[in-house]
Protein backbone atom coordinates (compact mmCIF):
# COMPACT_ATOMS: atom_id res chain seq x y z
CA UNK A 1 0.00 0.00 0.00
CA UNK A 2 1.38 3.40 -1.04
CA UNK A 3 0.50 5.66 1.88
CA UNK A 4 1.39 9.36 1.47
CA UNK A 5 3.56 10.59 4.32
CA UNK A 6 3.37 14.24 5.35
CA UNK A 7 6.40 16.27 4.33
CA UNK A 8 7.44 19.85 3.75
CA UNK A 9 5.20 21.32 1.05
CA UNK A 10 6.70 22.01 -2.38
CA UNK A 11 4.20 24.48 -3.74
CA UNK A 12 5.87 25.35 -7.08
CA UNK A 13 6.15 21.67 -8.02
CA UNK A 14 2.62 20.86 -6.88
CA UNK A 15 1.13 23.85 -8.68
CA UNK A 16 2.72 22.76 -11.95
CA UNK A 17 1.76 19.14 -11.44
CA UNK A 18 -1.82 19.95 -10.49
CA UNK A 19 -2.40 21.84 -13.74
CA UNK A 20 -0.84 18.95 -15.68
CA UNK A 21 -2.96 16.35 -13.88
CA UNK A 22 -6.13 18.22 -14.78
CA UNK A 23 -5.37 19.12 -18.39
CA UNK A 24 -3.54 15.95 -19.40
CA UNK A 25 -6.25 13.64 -18.06
CA UNK A 26 -9.13 15.56 -19.62
CA UNK A 27 -10.90 13.46 -22.23
CA UNK A 28 -11.22 14.67 -25.85
CA UNK A 29 -14.93 15.16 -25.11
CA UNK A 30 -14.09 17.73 -22.41
CA UNK A 31 -15.04 15.49 -19.49
CA UNK A 32 -12.75 15.10 -16.50
CA UNK A 33 -12.36 11.63 -14.98
CA UNK A 34 -12.56 11.74 -11.21
CA UNK A 35 -9.42 9.59 -10.98
CA UNK A 36 -7.90 7.95 -14.08
CA UNK A 37 -6.08 5.32 -12.01
CA UNK A 38 -9.10 4.15 -10.00
CA UNK A 39 -11.48 1.93 -11.92
CA UNK A 40 -14.78 3.06 -10.46
CA UNK A 41 -13.74 6.73 -10.74
CA UNK A 42 -12.99 6.66 -14.49
CA UNK A 43 -16.20 8.59 -15.05
CA UNK A 44 -17.15 12.25 -14.93
CA UNK A 45 -19.28 13.72 -12.16
CA UNK A 46 -20.86 17.15 -12.64
CA UNK A 47 -19.94 18.05 -9.03
CA UNK A 48 -16.26 17.04 -9.12
CA UNK A 49 -15.86 18.27 -12.68
CA UNK A 50 -17.36 21.67 -11.94
CA UNK A 51 -14.78 22.37 -9.24
CA UNK A 52 -12.05 20.97 -11.49
CA UNK A 53 -13.19 23.35 -14.22
CA UNK A 54 -13.20 26.23 -11.74
CA UNK A 55 -9.56 25.45 -10.98
CA UNK A 56 -8.68 25.30 -14.69
CA UNK A 57 -10.54 28.56 -15.29
CA UNK A 58 -8.45 30.25 -12.59
CA UNK A 59 -5.16 28.55 -13.50
CA UNK A 60 -4.72 29.99 -16.98
CA UNK A 61 -6.36 26.99 -18.65
CA UNK A 62 -9.68 28.50 -19.74
CA UNK A 63 -9.86 26.31 -22.85
CA UNK A 64 -9.97 23.27 -20.57
CA UNK A 65 -12.84 24.79 -18.58
CA UNK A 66 -14.62 25.74 -21.82
CA UNK A 67 -14.43 22.15 -23.03
CA UNK A 68 -15.87 20.79 -19.79
CA UNK A 69 -18.76 23.24 -19.76
CA UNK A 70 -19.58 22.46 -23.38
CA UNK A 71 -19.58 18.77 -22.48
CA UNK A 72 -21.99 19.39 -19.59
CA UNK A 73 -24.30 21.43 -21.78
CA UNK A 74 -24.36 18.65 -24.37
CA UNK A 75 -25.07 16.02 -21.73
CA UNK A 76 -28.07 18.04 -20.52
CA UNK A 77 -29.50 18.96 -23.92
CA UNK A 78 -29.13 15.38 -25.14
CA UNK A 79 -31.53 14.48 -22.32
CA UNK A 80 -34.10 17.20 -22.96
CA UNK A 81 -36.82 14.67 -23.71
CA UNK A 82 -36.03 12.69 -20.57
CA UNK A 83 -36.15 15.84 -18.46
CA UNK A 84 -39.51 16.90 -19.92
CA UNK A 85 -40.98 13.43 -19.36
CA UNK A 86 -39.87 13.53 -15.74
CA UNK A 87 -41.29 17.01 -15.21
CA UNK A 88 -44.61 15.95 -16.77
CA UNK A 89 -44.76 12.97 -14.42
CA UNK A 90 -44.09 15.19 -11.42
CA UNK A 91 -46.80 17.64 -12.51
CA UNK A 92 -49.24 14.71 -12.63
CA UNK A 93 -48.38 13.94 -9.02
CA UNK A 94 -46.51 10.74 -9.82
CA UNK A 95 -43.45 9.54 -7.89
CA UNK A 96 -40.93 8.34 -10.46
CA UNK A 97 -38.27 5.77 -9.65
CA UNK A 98 -34.69 6.97 -9.17
CA UNK A 99 -33.75 5.80 -12.67
CA UNK A 100 -36.07 8.43 -14.15
CA UNK A 101 -33.86 11.22 -12.82
CA UNK A 102 -30.57 12.37 -14.29
CA UNK A 103 -27.57 10.36 -13.07
CA UNK A 104 -24.69 11.79 -11.11
CA UNK A 105 -21.88 10.39 -13.27
CA UNK A 106 -21.42 9.71 -16.97
CA UNK A 107 -18.95 8.00 -19.21
CA UNK A 108 -16.32 10.33 -20.63
CA UNK A 109 -18.27 10.29 -23.89
CA UNK A 110 -21.34 11.62 -22.11
CA UNK A 111 -23.35 8.40 -22.01
CA UNK A 112 -25.18 6.90 -19.06
CA UNK A 113 -22.97 4.29 -17.43
CA UNK A 114 -25.69 1.66 -17.51
CA UNK A 115 -24.41 0.32 -14.21
CA UNK A 116 -27.04 -1.08 -11.91
CA UNK A 117 -26.54 -0.52 -8.20
CA UNK A 118 -24.46 2.67 -8.29
CA UNK A 119 -25.65 5.47 -6.01
CA UNK A 120 -26.62 7.55 -9.00
CA UNK A 121 -29.45 9.88 -8.03
CA UNK A 122 -27.82 13.09 -6.81
CA UNK A 123 -28.98 16.63 -7.48
CA UNK A 124 -26.13 18.77 -6.17
CA UNK A 125 -23.88 18.40 -9.21
CA UNK A 126 -26.32 20.20 -11.48
CA UNK A 127 -26.54 23.18 -9.15
CA UNK A 128 -22.77 23.19 -8.81
CA UNK A 129 -22.41 23.23 -12.59
CA UNK A 130 -24.66 26.31 -12.88
CA UNK A 131 -22.48 28.10 -10.33
CA UNK A 132 -19.18 27.09 -11.96
CA UNK A 133 -20.37 27.91 -15.48
CA UNK A 134 -21.50 31.39 -14.43
CA UNK A 135 -18.22 32.08 -12.61
CA UNK A 136 -16.21 30.97 -15.64
CA UNK A 137 -18.21 33.02 -18.15
CA UNK A 138 -17.91 36.14 -16.00
CA UNK A 139 -14.19 35.65 -15.36
CA UNK A 140 -13.31 35.39 -19.04
CA UNK A 141 -16.07 37.49 -20.60
CA UNK A 142 -17.30 34.49 -22.60
CA UNK A 143 -20.49 34.34 -24.64
CA UNK A 144 -23.31 32.72 -22.63
CA UNK A 145 -25.59 32.08 -25.60
CA UNK A 146 -24.40 28.52 -26.38
CA UNK A 147 -25.38 27.51 -22.85
CA UNK A 148 -28.82 29.05 -22.49
CA UNK A 149 -30.87 25.99 -23.44
CA UNK A 150 -28.87 23.69 -21.16
CA UNK A 151 -29.19 26.20 -18.33
CA UNK A 152 -32.94 26.47 -18.89
CA UNK A 153 -33.36 22.70 -18.77
CA UNK A 154 -31.18 22.43 -15.68
CA UNK A 155 -33.06 25.19 -13.85
CA UNK A 156 -36.42 23.60 -14.71
CA UNK A 157 -35.13 20.23 -13.51
CA UNK A 158 -33.83 21.60 -10.21
CA UNK A 159 -36.88 23.78 -9.58
CA UNK A 160 -39.05 20.66 -9.82
CA UNK A 161 -36.85 18.25 -7.87
CA UNK A 162 -34.89 20.25 -5.27
CA UNK A 163 -36.79 18.89 -2.26
CA UNK A 164 -36.65 15.25 -3.36
CA UNK A 165 -34.59 12.97 -1.09
CA UNK A 166 -31.46 11.77 -2.89
CA UNK A 167 -27.90 10.66 -2.22
CA UNK A 168 -25.52 13.24 -0.76
CA UNK A 169 -22.05 14.29 -1.93
CA UNK A 170 -20.72 11.03 -0.54
CA UNK A 171 -23.30 8.85 -2.30
CA UNK A 172 -24.94 7.89 0.96
CA UNK A 173 -28.33 8.25 2.70
CA UNK A 174 -30.71 8.54 -0.25
CA UNK A 175 -33.68 8.80 2.12
CA UNK A 176 -32.68 12.30 3.26
CA UNK A 177 -32.74 15.87 1.95
CA UNK A 178 -29.18 17.04 2.50
CA UNK A 179 -27.99 20.49 3.50
CA UNK A 180 -25.14 20.53 1.00
CA UNK A 181 -27.47 19.44 -1.80
CA UNK A 182 -29.84 22.30 -1.05
CA UNK A 183 -26.86 24.64 -0.82
CA UNK A 184 -25.48 23.67 -4.21
CA UNK A 185 -28.87 24.02 -5.86
CA UNK A 186 -29.44 27.40 -4.23
CA UNK A 187 -25.96 28.57 -5.18
CA UNK A 188 -26.42 27.58 -8.80
CA UNK A 189 -29.87 29.11 -9.15
CA UNK A 190 -28.72 32.36 -7.57
CA UNK A 191 -25.70 32.55 -9.87
CA UNK A 192 -27.59 32.07 -13.13
CA UNK A 193 -30.40 34.39 -12.06
CA UNK A 194 -27.97 37.17 -11.16
CA UNK A 195 -26.18 36.68 -14.50
CA UNK A 196 -29.44 36.90 -16.46
CA UNK A 197 -29.07 33.37 -17.75
CA UNK A 198 -32.32 32.00 -16.34
CA UNK A 199 -35.90 32.83 -15.40
CA UNK A 200 -35.38 35.12 -12.43
CA UNK A 201 -38.86 34.57 -11.00
CA UNK A 202 -38.56 30.79 -11.09
CA UNK A 203 -35.13 30.94 -9.47
CA UNK A 204 -36.31 33.40 -6.82
CA UNK A 205 -39.34 31.27 -5.89
CA UNK A 206 -37.19 28.17 -5.57
CA UNK A 207 -34.53 29.96 -3.55
CA UNK A 208 -37.18 31.35 -1.18
CA UNK A 209 -38.60 27.85 -0.70
CA UNK A 210 -35.14 26.42 -0.02
CA UNK A 211 -34.35 29.18 2.48
CA UNK A 212 -37.63 28.62 4.30
CA UNK A 213 -37.08 24.88 4.55
CA UNK A 214 -33.51 25.31 5.79
CA UNK A 215 -34.60 27.81 8.45
CA UNK A 216 -37.37 25.52 9.63
CA UNK A 217 -35.71 22.10 9.46
CA UNK A 218 -32.16 22.40 8.16
CA UNK A 219 -30.36 23.85 11.17
CA UNK A 220 -29.43 22.71 14.66
CA UNK A 221 -28.39 25.10 17.40
CA UNK A 222 -27.82 27.82 14.82
CA UNK A 223 -25.65 25.88 12.37
CA UNK A 224 -26.46 24.21 9.06
CA UNK A 225 -27.13 20.51 9.46
CA UNK A 226 -26.12 17.44 7.50
CA UNK A 227 -29.73 16.80 6.48
CA UNK A 228 -33.18 18.01 7.46
CA UNK A 229 -33.78 17.20 11.09
CA UNK A 230 -30.16 16.19 11.76
CA UNK A 231 -27.99 17.51 14.59
CA UNK A 232 -24.77 16.61 12.79
CA UNK A 233 -22.38 18.77 10.80
CA UNK A 234 -20.82 17.56 7.54
CA UNK A 235 -17.71 18.73 5.67
CA UNK A 236 -19.74 19.34 2.53
CA UNK A 237 -21.60 22.12 4.36
CA UNK A 238 -18.46 24.26 4.13
CA UNK A 239 -19.34 24.81 0.46
CA UNK A 240 -22.64 26.37 1.54
CA UNK A 241 -20.54 29.13 3.11
CA UNK A 242 -17.84 29.40 0.43
CA UNK A 243 -18.25 29.44 -2.51
CA UNK A 244 -22.05 29.21 -2.68
CA UNK A 245 -22.69 32.00 -0.17
CA UNK A 246 -26.01 30.59 0.99
CA UNK A 247 -25.79 32.69 4.15
CA UNK A 248 -23.90 35.94 4.82
CA UNK A 249 -20.24 35.17 5.50
CA UNK A 250 -20.19 37.56 8.46
CA UNK A 251 -23.52 36.37 9.84
CA UNK A 252 -24.37 34.08 12.76
CA UNK A 253 -25.26 30.98 10.72
CA UNK A 254 -21.92 30.98 8.89
CA UNK A 255 -20.08 31.52 12.18
CA UNK A 256 -22.00 28.75 13.94
CA UNK A 257 -21.52 26.31 11.04
CA UNK A 258 -17.79 26.95 10.92
CA UNK A 259 -17.54 26.62 14.70
CA UNK A 260 -19.42 23.30 14.65
CA UNK A 261 -17.14 22.01 11.92
CA UNK A 262 -14.04 23.10 13.81
CA UNK A 263 -15.27 21.30 16.93
CA UNK A 264 -16.31 18.04 15.26
CA UNK A 265 -14.50 17.37 11.99
CA UNK A 266 -11.56 19.77 11.63
CA UNK A 267 -8.41 18.21 13.08
CA UNK A 268 -5.61 20.11 14.88
CA UNK A 269 -3.16 19.52 12.03
CA UNK A 270 -5.57 20.92 9.45
CA UNK A 271 -7.24 17.85 7.97
CA UNK A 272 -11.02 17.59 7.70
CA UNK A 273 -13.26 14.51 8.04
CA UNK A 274 -16.36 14.12 5.93
CA UNK A 275 -18.39 13.57 9.12
CA UNK A 276 -18.07 11.84 12.47
CA UNK A 277 -18.65 8.12 12.14
CA UNK A 278 -17.37 7.88 8.56
CA UNK A 279 -15.90 4.46 7.70
CA UNK A 280 -15.09 4.80 3.98
CA UNK A 281 -11.44 3.77 3.56
CA UNK A 282 -11.15 3.99 7.33
CA UNK A 283 -12.83 7.37 7.62
CA UNK A 284 -9.81 9.55 6.98
CA UNK A 285 -9.22 13.23 6.26
CA UNK A 286 -9.89 14.70 2.83
CA UNK A 287 -7.70 17.26 1.01
CA UNK A 288 -10.83 18.35 -0.86
CA UNK A 289 -12.49 19.41 2.38
CA UNK A 290 -9.36 21.06 3.72
CA UNK A 291 -9.46 23.03 0.46
CA UNK A 292 -13.00 24.21 1.15
CA UNK A 293 -12.08 25.08 4.72
CA UNK A 294 -9.08 27.11 3.56
CA UNK A 295 -11.14 28.79 0.85
CA UNK A 296 -13.62 29.95 3.47
CA UNK A 297 -10.85 31.06 5.83
CA UNK A 298 -9.38 33.14 3.01
CA UNK A 299 -12.74 34.79 2.30
CA UNK A 300 -13.30 35.79 5.94
CA UNK A 301 -9.79 37.14 6.45
CA UNK A 302 -8.24 34.24 8.35
CA UNK A 303 -5.30 34.23 5.97
CA UNK A 304 -2.84 32.41 8.22
CA UNK A 305 -5.32 29.58 8.75
CA UNK A 306 -5.97 29.41 5.00
CA UNK A 307 -2.24 29.15 4.35
CA UNK A 308 -1.95 26.33 6.87
CA UNK A 309 -4.71 24.51 4.99
CA UNK A 310 -2.80 24.92 1.74
CA UNK A 311 0.37 23.60 3.36
CA UNK A 312 -1.51 20.64 4.83
CA UNK A 313 -2.84 19.61 1.42
CA UNK A 314 0.59 19.92 -0.19
CA UNK A 315 2.23 17.91 2.58
CA UNK A 316 0.31 14.79 1.50
CA UNK A 317 1.35 14.83 -2.14
CA UNK A 318 3.24 11.74 -3.26
CA UNK A 319 6.85 11.86 -4.47
CA UNK A 320 5.40 12.37 -7.96
CA UNK A 321 3.37 15.35 -6.69
CA UNK A 322 0.03 13.57 -6.90
CA UNK A 323 -2.75 14.20 -4.41
CA UNK A 324 -4.90 11.41 -2.97
CA UNK A 325 -8.57 11.31 -2.11
CA UNK A 326 -7.73 10.83 1.58
CA UNK A 327 -4.67 11.16 3.76
CA UNK A 328 -4.84 7.54 4.98
CA UNK A 329 -3.28 6.37 8.20
CA UNK A 330 -3.74 9.77 9.83
CA UNK A 331 -6.26 9.71 12.68
CA UNK A 332 -8.52 7.24 10.91
CA UNK A 333 -11.92 7.06 12.55
CA UNK A 334 -12.40 3.40 11.66
CA UNK A 335 -8.96 1.89 10.93
CA UNK A 336 -10.35 -1.64 10.93
CA UNK A 337 -12.54 -0.74 7.93
CA UNK A 338 -9.64 0.32 5.71
CA UNK A 339 -8.71 -3.17 4.50
CA UNK A 340 -12.19 -4.05 3.29
CA UNK A 341 -12.24 -1.04 0.96
CA UNK A 342 -8.73 -1.73 -0.30
CA UNK A 343 -9.73 -5.31 -1.06
CA UNK A 344 -12.88 -4.10 -2.81
CA UNK A 345 -11.52 -1.24 -4.93
CA UNK A 346 -7.75 -1.01 -4.41
CA UNK A 347 -5.56 1.63 -2.80
CA UNK A 348 -6.71 5.16 -2.01
CA UNK A 349 -7.66 6.92 -5.27
CA UNK A 350 -4.60 8.85 -6.52
CA UNK A 351 -4.47 11.26 -8.27
CA UNK A 352 -7.88 12.61 -7.43
CA UNK A 353 -8.45 15.52 -9.81
CA UNK A 354 -10.82 17.18 -7.36
CA UNK A 355 -8.04 17.26 -4.72
CA UNK A 356 -5.71 18.96 -7.20
CA UNK A 357 -8.49 21.37 -8.13
CA UNK A 358 -9.16 22.47 -4.57
CA UNK A 359 -5.43 22.97 -4.04
CA UNK A 360 -5.26 25.23 -7.12
CA UNK A 361 -8.36 27.19 -6.09
CA UNK A 362 -7.03 27.80 -2.60
CA UNK A 363 -3.59 28.75 -3.94
CA UNK A 364 -5.28 31.27 -6.25
CA UNK A 365 -7.30 32.72 -3.37
CA UNK A 366 -4.07 33.23 -1.44
CA UNK A 367 -2.11 34.61 -4.39
CA UNK A 368 0.32 31.67 -4.38
CA UNK A 369 1.58 31.19 -7.91
CA UNK A 370 4.48 29.78 -9.90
Amino acid sequence: MNVPIPHAPDHPALLRRSIEVITENQAPSGAYPACPAFEVYRYSWFRDGSFIAEAASRADAPDSADAFHRWCAQVVTDRAGRIEELLDALRRGERPDEVAYLPTRYTLDGEDTGEVGWWDFQLDGYGTWLWALTAHLARHGSDPEPYREAVRLTVDYLAATWSTPCYDWWEEYNDQVHGATLGAIRGGLHAVAEAGLADRDLCARTIDAIDTLVRERGMYEGHLAKWLGSKQVDGSLLACLTPFGNVPLDGPVAAATLHAAELDIVQPDGGVYRYLGDTFYGGGQWPVLTGFLGWHYARIGRTADARRALDWIASYATEDHLLPEQAPGVRLQAPRRLTEWEERWGDNATPLLWSHAMYLILADELGVSL
